[in-house]
């Protein structure tokens, strides 16, 4: 997701950026795989030759202090609280004031990740692949101020995406409508009542999606879905929301879909 963010706004020539991470291999890996998606939409026509430069131009690795003077920060990492808070934590000493700070998480509480943090938090969550999907969640916390949330819809037009703007709960609006989904297709598939293949085609042509929701598990990943899921039962207390014992299945076997080469569906090698 870090990488497909830091190309959707590497697009637009009014934007640099600085793509981070835990070391610098990491970095070194994220940018060759923008270079390769570049190069396969400029050979598709979906690019010209100054667009595909200028995105690869505009996109630098770098380490968490190259913070220091940025505009807004995109946190991407994993989905664990106290992990997002340590490197907010760790941005607020570096970052100027001014520093908008955005959170890309697809469920966790955005007033919880802030606590603490000593400066406004917005939830900025794209949907992958990031660099080609339109929607983004625009999600205030608590104590977020209106004019933040106000600016980020507009750095989100800016970037050519159409955002949404959310109030803060249990999977925000499209995963706690989604995931929930992608569970029942998994419980289908569980009851034998029809194979992998066929529950696809069923959603995809009987409800006109362009992707099932097993192929859709394996590409969120299935170890993601199953987190949702579990957010969402602990936060409402509803057992509508209880992961499905086939999911927690996979997870624990590594099928945690494209990401690993197999899920529901078998995948190349990345």
């Amino acid at each position: 997701m870090g990488s497909g963010i830091a190309q959707a706004f590497a697009r637009y020539e009014n934007y640099e950026v600085v793509l981070c991470d835990q070391s610098d291999d990491i970095v070194q890996n994220a940018l060759q795989r923008i270079k390769v998606r570049v190069q396969k939409a400029l050979d598709k026509g979906k690019l010209e030759a100054s667009q595909a430069e200028g995105i690869i131009k505009r996109i630098r690795g770098g380490a968490l202090k190259d913070a220091w003077d940025a505009a807004l920060v995109v946190e991407a990492v994993i989905e664990q609280i106290d992990i997002k808070r340590e490197l907010f934590l760790s941005l607020h000493s570096i970052c100027k004031p001014e520093t908008i700070f955005t959170t890309n998480t697809s469920s966790l509480s955005i007033t919880e990740i802030a606590r603490g943090i000593g400066r406004p938090l917005t939830g900025f969550h794209f949907f992958n692949p990031a660099e080609t999907m339109k929607l983004v969640e625009v999600i205030s916390g608590l104590s977020t101020p209106p004019e933040v949330i106000g600016r980020v819809k507009e750095i989100a037009l800016s970037i050519g995406k159409t955002p949404v703007e959310v109030a803060e709960g249990p999977g925000f609006v499209v995963n706690r409508m989604l995931i929930p989904l992608i569970n029942e297709g998994i419980g289908i598939l569980a009851e034998g009542l029809a194979s992998v293949e066929d529950i696809d085609t069923a959603m995809k042509l009987g409800a006109n999606h362009p992707m099932g929701p097993l192929a859709l598990g394996d590409l969120i990943g299935l170890d993601v879905c199953l987190a949702i899921m579990e957010i969402l039962q602990r936060e409402t207390g509803d057992d509508k929301y209880r992961p499905h014992p086939l999911l927690r299945k996979m997870v624990r076997g590594g099928f945690l879909g494209q990401k690993t080469g197999k899920g529901f569906f078998e995948y190349p090698p990345r």
